[in-house]
């Protein structure tokens, strides 16, 4: 029986202990949250109103005391924001540079073979307005003369080439 009563007065006793394991915070619509886990991170410090191994306060300070307390730390809270804000738009500035060197890039390989592709077909214009017989290999392996008409369809198709790539850009 002895052993009994020791057990209930123990287990009273930490009671009080485990209690005070409390998180007590004000969520976002300020109402008082207990609870016995950490506040979710978005509850800023200057809210949470007790926490474990925290004493409690003597007395609670009154509404336009705990405003005026408030106030540098949503100063600063507002300032990590900004913080974070600038480095957000640093990553924006980093990656649309990234982008910018990319289309660059693009552009130049485009230009270079816009620039191949002319010398190409300014050559083989050339080759056609000489009167020069031209042979071509058809799909079975065979040479064939371009007849007068076949040299009229391909110098159209070439001076459509230069027109595209070799004109303003």
């Amino acid at each position: 029986m002895k052993a009994l009563r020791l057990a209930v007065l123990a287990l009273a006793c930490t009671v009080p202990l485990l209690a005070s394991a409390q998180w007590i915070y004000l969520d976002k619509s300020g109402r008082k949250v207990f609870s016995d886990q950490v506040p979710p991170p978005d509850v800023t410090p200057d809210r949470i109103l007790r926490q474990p191994g925290m004493r409690p306060a003597a007395a609670p300070a009154a509404p336009a005391e705990a405003q005026a307390a408030a106030a540098p730390v949503a100063a600063g809270s507002a300032a990590k924001g900004a913080g974070t804000d600038k480095a957000l738009e640093a990553k924006k500035k980093q990656a649309e540079a990234a982008e910018a060197a990319k289309k660059k890039e693009q552009d130049e390989k485009f230009a270079q073979a816009r620039t191949e592709n002319c010398t190409r077909a300014r050559n083989s214009k050339a080759a056609f307005d000489s009167g020069v017989r031209v042979v071509r290999t058809n799909e079975k392996g065979e040479q064939e003369v371009l007849d007068d008409k076949q040299r009229e369809a391909e110098t159209r198709r070439l001076e459509a080439l230069i027109a595209r790539d070799c004109g303003p850009r």
